[in-house]
């Protein structure tokens, strides 16, 4: 091996290393590249579960004081898309929320995180419910790293307010982006 090949070899096994092994990342055990009838909303015509899926994060950068996870549909037929789970002020030494947690009444969310309201109306995980027909939608979740232990919101704090804090608080993000469709009966 020369050394232009060795020198070639060392470089992309830095970037490797630099790049590959310590991003911040997001995964789920729950929701892969499609939604389920678990995470499915129970309402609007929907009848799915309404289980909100397991997350974990991984390699959050320095500096990290919180983390903050949302659940987006670019593809609502609304004009603003619809947000379906706000979750922040969630400590920085918790790297995971378990199945359901965004299910309020079983207080399964990290302590001191707030779940804010959703386009439904209620605090708390609302699951996928695109209209009959309409084709897949994708639904991004997301995880912000935050550089604020709080936020200084509330539970009643509306979607698009949260969102221009965690704009203004973000140290990095990272999302799984799943889909979903109701065909029509």
């Amino acid at each position: 091996m020369n050394k232009i090949n060795i020198i070639t070899l060392l470089c992309i096994l830095m970037a490797t290393t630099a790049f590959g092994q310590n991003t911040f990342t997001l995964s789920s055990k729950d929701i892969g590249g499609q939604a389920t009838k678990s995470q499915e909303f129970s309402g609007f015509g929907c009848t799915g579960n309404n289980e909100s899926p397991q997350l974990s994060w991984a390699n959050a950068p320095k500096g990290t004081k919180s983390f903050a996870i949302t659940m987006y549909d670019p593809d609502a037929p609304t004009g603003s898309g619809w947000w379906h789970w706000v979750v922040f002020d969630i400590p920085a030494n918790v790297n995971e929320l378990v199945t359901n947690a965004g299910n309020i009444s079983l207080q399964l969310s990290p302590e001191g995180s707030i779940q804010s309201v959703t386009d439904y109306g209620s605090a708390g995980y609302g699951g996928p419910c695109p209209p009959e027909g309409h084709g897949l939608h994708q639904y991004i979740i997301t995880v912000y790293a935050l550089k604020t232990d709080s936020l200084g919101l509330t539970k009643d704090t509306n979607a698009a307010v949260v969102g221009y804090y965690l704009w203004n608080n973000t140290l990095a993000k990272a999302s799984i982006v799943a889909y979903y469709q109701r065909e029509k009966k």
